[in-house]
């Protein structure tokens, strides 16, 4: 069933068919293969779980830009907590955050960076998954919003850092969030998604939606909604929900490998 409140759903032209298109791309793309060119190879890394989420959790936030250089400054910034996140975030002393000064990726500097350490070390002082963040609400669009509540409730939270973190409160359609929920709940055993977080349902998991995927999502009649904001990204889930169901954002890997590989002239 589409979430309470995600717009009416079209029939999806020859469903059958599409179905089938999008399931060979979805086992060309959905291989290990694909980790090295992508920012899931950050994660990928770690063994140890609160290493995998919180790395994921930058790789994800980061996202934006050049694959090769947002892998580079993701690298970057693990060689600053010693490759060891976990341990960085909630062992560091004062002196240790000197070593994260000067760091930055696009608009994302050291105050933004200062603050996510602050936030993830209160955080798993109290937690020990950061799973526990995204399980308040009865639906995908409202777990969201009380993540980014739940992120910037400290009162050091910079007013500057609040557009690192999208919320569908303000209408994003949240690609970065949502890859990151991608990374960490999907599970198929094909190696490349985690599957770590079981209380979370993939069936109510929203597509991540940049570029490559809108541009290949329109012509497949999945995606109509002029912008791409938070109801673009529900009304194209809900469109692959006729698909699969119980996994729709599967097609993530569909839509965005073709959308490279058309890029790239593949």
């Amino acid at each position: 069933m589409p979430p309470s409140g995600a717009p009416p759903v079209r029939p999806v032209p020859d469903a059958a068919r599409l179905r089938e298109v999008l399931e060979e791309r979805y086992a060309r793309y959905n291989r290990p293969e694909f980790i090295a060119n992508d920012p899931i190879q950050i994660p990928h890394r770690f063994r140890r779980r609160q290493d995998v989420e919180i790395s994921a959790l930058f790789a994800a936030l980061l996202a934006w830009g050049q694959r090769p250089t947002i892998i580079s400054k993701c690298s970057e910034l693990l060689r600053r907590m010693d490759d060891a996140p976990h341990q960085f975030i909630t062992q560091h002393r004062d002196e240790d955050l000197k070593r994260l000064l000067g760091f930055c990726h696009r608009t994302f500097c050291d105050t933004d960076l200062l603050y996510f350490v602050h936030w993830l070390r209160w955080f798993y002082e109290r937690h020990e998954t950061l799973e526990d963040a995204f399980l308040q609400g009865a639906t995908q669009r409202e777990r969201l919003e009380n993540f980014h509540t739940l992120f910037f409730r400290l009162p050091e939270a910079p007013a500057r850092t609040r557009k690192h973190v999208a919320t569908p409160a303000r209408g994003s359609a949240c690609k970065r969030v949502n890859m990151y929920l991608r990374w960490l709940v999907r599970r198929d055993g094909r190696g490349v998604d985690f599957g770590l977080w079981t209380r979370l349902s993939m069936a109510d998991l929203v597509m991540p939606i940049d570029l490559h995927v809108e541009r290949q999502a329109r012509p497949l009649g999945l995606l109509t909604r002029p912008r791409v904001d938070w109801q673009a990204a529900e009304e194209l889930t809900a469109n692959l929900r006729l698909l699969d169901p119980l996994d729709p954002v599967k097609y993530d890997f569909a839509l965005f490998g073709a959308g490279v590989d058309a890029k790239n002239g593949g």
